[in-house]
């Protein structure tokens, strides 16, 4: 069953802002459903960009395919470049300050100390157990997603703990997070947990 989880899972102090502007960042592992939630808020009026934009367009100048593999290495490329947390900064200089925005695959901890320098920001860990992201994987079909389950593991292992500031630090980023779902049911329970969670906004989302 999906459930709202947790609300201040890292003790930051949780206060549902009344009426103003708030900024989203979603993290988990692959097929976690991340990209669903950001939809959901697209639909109810938010904005959405991901951390990954900056590598398509950067993928794009060097004439590279968008493939994850290519995502995964432009992103080390540009953190080696301009400093783990260049993604987020490189969002934070494009997106409008006056509207609620809402960010899909944040994955390093440098991205979310970028971030944390809007008081407004919060970030929501999506969690769903391993077989059950693998099975949602095969069944989405996504280009580029393994289809070998020993490859999909060892690309798990790779994303879960950096090697250094250039890599991705799945693990560390969620315990930095301040909302945790559980989005191991229906997409019905998903959607109704996200309107139990913004009721907690109080925004006109």
């Amino acid at each position: 069953m999906q459930e709202l989880a947790d609300i201040g899972n890292n003790n930051n102090n949780f206060v549902s802002p009344l009426e103003s502007i708030m900024l989203l960042g979603v993290t988990g592992r692959n097929a976690a459903g991340k990209t669903t939630i950001v939809e959901w808020f697209v639909n109810q009026g938010w904005d959405g960009c991901s951390c990954s934009d900056a590598i398509r367009h950067w993928l794009r100048e060097n004439d590279q395919e968008i493939t994850r593999e290519n995502l995964t290495q432009g992103g080390r490329t540009l953190r080696s470049q301009g400093g783990a947390g260049v993604l987020a900064e490189m969002l934070l200089d494009r997106m409008n300050p006056k509207q609620n925005t809402i960010i899909d695959s944040i994955r390093t901890p440098d991205e979310v100390h970028a971030l944390r320098i809007r008081d407004d920001f919060l970030l929501i860990d999506v969690n769903v157990p391993l077989d059950l992201r693998w099975q949602r994987m095969q069944e989405r079909a996504r280009d580029g997603d393994p289809i070998d389950y020993e490859f999909f593991l060892k690309q798990e292992d790779a994303e879960a703990i950096a090697e250094n500031s250039s890599g991705q630090a799945l693990i560390a980023t969620a315990e930095l997070s301040d909302i945790v779902i559980n989005n191991d049911g229906t997409l019905s329970e998903l959607y109704e947990s996200l309107e139990i969670l913004t009721s907690s906004f109080n925004l006109n989302v």
